[in-house]
């Protein structure tokens, strides 16, 4: 990539806004698509008010943060977006058809060269490159939330990605200040395979009245030095999200260790999704 490198985001939610913070502040030139207008229009205020905040915390410097609101702008649409990038970075939602149709779209319009990578957490980015014209261009780039203070990157190989792919993948994760862990393409990844087993168990454990969500989340906290414990990270991802990524592993991997508990599953119907709607396994002011 060339001292100035262009990037392109498409999604602007939870995401996709973090992603375009880091892109911004790693030096990228980042233009950010999403089909609703509102969520594109809160991206980036979002992505433009965690540089400052980065900035009052000294996490970067008072210019980074200046130069990084101007590289962010929004498009209208994923040619404009992709217009001249050298890295593309889909953050839509866990839905394989729909990621299927954007990057079909994304081969039509973006340049040749172009690194076409996926932020999902689980699903198969073999099978997504499969269905696009340019399969040795698809990578997986795993970001974890919040995307600017979470130092890992999972870069996910599929059967198709070249060596080129996966090396211009790794230069730019790179470049945004991130530690790698590079893994084959399976269900999961290595990340998430691992920590939703935890979170299904830890949900099985509040079912079954083993203990309190706070007493087993400070259990892991305490003793296993997590930094978050395994209910209060499935608030933070969203319950909802936690559940797909859950089915989709009990369908690909069978066994016990990914069945969604039935507890998971009534907190989802009654709109308990965590953090984002004030109430999950814990309630939020």
């Amino acid at each position: 990539m060339d001292a100035t490198p262009k990037a392109a985001v498409l999604g602007a939610g939870t995401m996709g806004h973090g992603i375009a913070q880091l892109l911004a502040q790693s030096g990228f030139v980042t233009r950010v698509y999403d089909p609703v207008p509102a969520a594109l229009e809160g991206g980036i205020a979002k992505a433009r008010a965690g540089l400052k905040i980065a900035a009052a915390k000294g996490k970067i410097s008072e210019e980074t943060a200046r130069e990084g609101e101007t590289r962010i702008s929004a498009a209208t649409d994923i040619a404009a977006a992709s217009a001249g990038a050298d890295l593309v970075v889909e953050a839509g939602p866990e839905q394989l058809a729909l990621k299927i149709e954007i990057f079909r779209e994304l081969c039509r319009v973006a340049p040749e060269q172009a690194v076409l990578a996926t932020n999902t957490s689980s699903l198969s980015v073999t099978e997504l490159a499969a269905a696009t014209p340019r399969p040795a261009q698809v990578v997986g780039m795993h970001f974890f939330n919040p995307p600017p203070a979470m130092k890992l990157v999972e870069i996910v190989r599929a059967e198709q990605t070249s060596p080129a792919t996966l090396a211009a993948a790794r230069a730019a994760a790179t470049r945004m200040g991130k530690e790698i862990v590079e893994v084959r393409d399976s269900p999961g990844f290595a990340s998430s395979r691992l920590g939703i087993a935890l979170a299904m168990e830890a949900i099985r454990m509040v079912e079954e009245g083993v203990a309190s969500p706070a007493d087993i989340d400070r259990a892991m906290e305490l003793g296993y030095a997590h930094p978050m414990g395994p209910l209060k990270l499935t608030d933070l991802v969203g319950l909802d999200v936690r559940l797909a990524i859950a089915e989709y592993l009990d369908r690909e991997l069978g066994g016990h260790r990914f069945h969604p508990p039935q507890l998971l599953r009534r907190l989802v119907r009654a709109g308990k999704l965590g953090r984002k709607t004030g109430e999950g396994f814990y309630k939020y002011g």
